[in-house]
């Protein structure tokens, strides 16, 4: 009888390793690499799209845009060229989910510190205030750093354009104002042929978590 049980004992220990097995190749072979999304604005709520582009459905690309920093540098589209970066709306003097999403950025400039491919840009959504010496101002308080990330402001009516017709992320204000916007709490990921790869809630850490990881993920389209 104590010989039955060691040889069961043994042929449950080999039964459980080669279950492992099994189950470890079936996880890899379903765990396959799946792209992010490319983001069109028929996909995304008609209240952040312009109205001219609302029933896009393919070739949505941001911009070319020209702004000034808090440097006072002029700031393009090439200066983001051949980089991913995240992108968001805010204003310095907002007291609601700026100074969160402020601060979430600015983790995420922490984690994408050393990283050349990755950059970020932040939008004033009142430019009018926001001049460059404010932008100082406020990157310095919030630890900006100016080789990974610019704040930038320029022309309201160049912004208005950017934020309703490449990046989808601002609502109308609704009081019948042709520049007139209500940004929100969304950061954009951006991929190097300047299409949208994901959208999260920039005061959610939760959303955080997820952008890291699919800039991860939309890092693996450009190994060779």
């Amino acid at each position: 009888m104590l010989s039955f049980f060691k040889e069961y004992r043994r042929f449950a220990i080999v039964f459980a390793v080669i279950s492992v097995i099994i189950i470890a190749i079936i996880y890899n072979t379903l765990n396959v690499y799946q792209p992010l999304p490319i983001f069109q604005p028929n996909m995304i709520s008609t209240e952040l799209v312009d109205s001219t582009i609302q029933y896009k459905k393919k070739y949505h690309k941001i911009a070319d845009f020209s702004l000034t920093n808090q440097n006072g540098k002029t700031v393009t589209q090439k200066d983001y060229e051949n980089k991913i970066y995240v992108a968001d709306f805010f204003f310095t003097t907002c007291r609601t989910i700026c100074p969160i999403m402020t601060k979430n950025m600015a983790d995420v400039q922490k984690e994408i510190m050393n990283d050349d491919d990755i950059m970020l840009l932040s939008h004033s959504v009142t430019p009018e205030i926001d001049t460059v010496a404010q932008l100082k101002r406020y990157a310095i308080e919030k630890g900006v750093n100016d080789g990974k990330w610019n704040l930038v402001t320029g022309d309201k009516k160049q912004i208005y354009r950017l934020a309703r017709q490449s990046y989808l992320a601002v609502k109308d204000q609704g009081d019948g104002g042709p520049f007139d916007m209500v940004h929100t709490e969304n950061f954009m990921l951006i991929d190097k042929k300047r299409q949208i790869r994901g959208f999260y809630d920039g005061t959610n850490k939760e959303d955080i978590d997820r952008l890291l990881n699919d800039i991860t993920i939309l890092k693996e389209e450009y190994i060779p």
